[in-house]
């Protein structure tokens, strides 16, 4: 959280602003993030900068994978396992779901 509140501050710096109203932050499923814990987080890491008092909203990514048998890209059941729908292998690759990164940012 953080990082993310620093470059949100250097983005308002950036564009002269001093105040932040909104937080848009993209979280994947399989990131490790803890939704509730990042919101305590933001709350004491903006303190005193101009998110304080942003809305912060946080947008689930659910996680994906792709078969590198027959190339079919599916959504992963919630007990992540990466088997392929249509060929039946186990997937290996994960193409969404890991993210954590800041997607939008709404400032004056």
């Amino acid at each position: 959280m953080e990082t993310a509140i620093e470059e949100v501050i250097a983005q308002a710096r950036e564009h002269d602003a001093t105040r932040v109203h909104r937080i848009v932050l993209r979280i994947g499923a399989l990131s490790g993030v803890e939704p509730d814990a990042l919101r305590l987080a933001f709350d004491a890491v903006a303190k005193g900068t101009p998110a304080a008092g942003a809305n912060l909203e946080l947008e689930a990514v659910p996680a994906r994978g792709r078969c590198t048998d027959c190339d079919l890209e599916f959504d992963v059941d919630s007990d992540f396992i990466f088997t392929c729908p249509k060929c039946g292998r186990i997937a290996g690759e994960l193409v969404q779901g890991r993210e954590l990164e800041l997607a939008r940012i709404e400032m004056s």
